[in-house]
């Protein structure tokens, strides 16, 4: 065959493979918001204008204000094995982040300023006050960033597996679906083609890559986790992010600012390189930190008891620290 009749064979092949992504996109069934918590159906669902998006929240429980940030492409969904034990103690809040769970999907660049940004709108709107902030991975590094920044509305800072590293010591690690599929999300053509062919066994394998345990995520959770990746509109919100995504890093250029209590976390198996780990707790005056043992990024997921016995003994107001 010719160099001509080859190229064209390539290019009539992509051509046709773009055709049918927008053809599977097109007939992917759009999910139904559900009306009710599956693993808390007392909770009440809330939303709450933030100006640009609607999103959804929870609060629940009675105490010290408790709020709890998810990862990149997850939900709040993410503490259900926490929430209604931490629930006891401190009145806690949770929210999707727009283009995530069930929120809204506006049209954003989904850079670390705009979740920064909405973080913030969340905490005045509610007007919660002297606040503990828990966040895991990108929620992790807003939680920091509302710390260097002397936001007022908050006391303390958990931050668990921050992702604020480059994005090649990141998810990327988690499985080899995960790296065949980021690694050409930014690619032209090719990387929006390979999102609308996403189905749910790809799905499963990149967020399973983010427990140590596989049977720490359940079916259930597993299955909403892809079926709001259907919405209209969300994988073009997730490929903005993804473009975004070099610049989390930069969060750490703030961390010497951080005057608060601050704890972090880590699992033992999680993403972050040692030396990145490292150049966290040295950027934060006064870190307490700690790792825990059996656990990978999804650390609410793997450990559960673990973290809520941190988070409980963190918030104490005796100490800076808490921990007993």
């Amino acid at each position: 065959m010719s160099l001509s009749g080859t190229l064209f064979g390539v290019v009539f092949c992509l051509v046709a493979l773009v055709a049918i992504s927008y053809i599977v996109e097109a007939l992917r069934p759009a999910p139904k918001r559900p009306g009710q918590l599956d693993w808390a159906p007392d909770i009440q669902i809330q939303y709450l204008d933030l100006g640009d998006a609607t999103v959804r929240y929870i609060k629940t429980g009675a105490g010290p204000n408790l709020l709890l940030l998810h990862t990149l492409r997850t939900q709040l969904d993410l503490y259900e094995k926490i929430v209604p034990d931490l629930a006891r103690r401190f009145t806690v809040y949770a929210f999707d982040f727009p283009g995530h769970g069930w929120s809204d999907i506006p049209k954003a660049a989904y850079a670390p300023e705009d979740f920064y940004r909405w973080t913030a709108a969340f905490l005045d709107r509610l007007d919660l006050k002297q606040t503990t902030v828990v966040g895991t991975s990108i929620g992790g590094v807003i939680a920091l960033l509302l710390a260097a920044r002397g936001n007022p509305r908050i006391d303390r800072v958990i931050s668990v597996n921050p992702y604020d590293y480059p994005p090649a010591g990141g998810v990327r690690k988690s499985s080899v679906a995960a790296r065949l599929v980021l690694t050409f999300a930014d690619a032209p053509v090719l990387g929006a083609t390979i999102t609308r062919l996403r189905n749910r066994f790809v799905s499963d394998l990149i967020f399973r890559g983010g427990v140590a345990s596989p049977d720490a995520l359940s079916d259930q959770l597993a299955r909403e986790f892809y079926e709001v990746g259907a919405r209209p509109g969300h994988y073009q919100g997730f490929l903005t992010l993804l473009a975004h995504e070099r610049q989390w890093p930069r969060a750490r250029n703030e961390y010497p600012n951080i005057k608060l209590p601050v704890l972090l976390v880590y699992g033992d198996q999680d993403w972050a390189p040692d030396p990145e780990r490292a150049r966290t707790r040295s950027l934060i005056a006064g870190v307490v930190a700690e790792t825990v043992a059996n656990s990978s990024h999804f650390l609410s997921l793997d450990r559960p008891q673990d973290l809520q016995r941190l988070i409980v003994g963190f918030s104490q107001p005796s100490s800076p620290t808490g921990l007993r």
